[in-house]
């Protein structure tokens, strides 16, 4: 299946020399994407990447940004987010899934090469989801949860005081 923001950069064409590419999804695979990740909207949505062949693989990197509408989690009232995320990639041939690999904080997150192609559209509308709050808030969520009868992180008594509370009681 093609993804919605499909931008495929057939393998064989991408050298050891580093090459600028700028993508941006239109106005129909913004709402597509938009409907893929549960978001109100996406109004913008670019990626200015640089590929190249380099150690077995292709590495792409740069950086996408959006501007996207996600719902309060709690109201569900419209929040305008603006993403800038930076994309650090390595295409490889066929990942081995049973090797384990110890990742220090410089390694790039890596993506199988399917058919000769990467695809650097959906490459970038992962990167834009997951840079995403999975439970955004509101200015009023606050006050919604308190309405419920929600209590804060800071309102919750540990249990050890509860238990302590418990037992001043019960000697009375």
């Amino acid at each position: 299946m093609t993804p919605e923001f499909s931008r495929p950069e057939r393998v064989d064409t991408i050298g050891d020399r580093a090459r600028a590419i700028e993508i941006g999804a239109d106005e129909a695979e913004r709402a597509a994407l938009a409907r893929r990740f549960d978001l109100v909207a996406i109004d913008r949505l670019d990626a200015q990447l640089t590929v190249r062949r380099e150690g077995g693989g292709i590495t792409v990197t740069g950086s996408v940004a959006a501007a996207v509408v996600q719902a309060c989690s709690v109201t569900d009232e419209p929040l305008a987010v603006t993403i800038d995320e930076p994309v650090a990639l390595r295409f490889v041939e066929a990942l081995d899934l049973g090797e384990e690999v110890e990742l220090d904080e410089g390694a790039l997150d890596t993506v199988e090469i399917e058919n000769g192609v990467i695809d650097l559209g959906e490459a970038a509308a992962e990167t834009m989801a997951l840079a995403l709050d999975p439970f955004p808030r509101g200015p009023g969520a606050a006050a919604a949860l308190k309405a419920a009868g929600v209590i804060g992180e800071e309102e919750v008594v540990p249990f050890n005081a509860l238990t302590e509370a418990l037992k001043a009681k019960l000697q009375r």
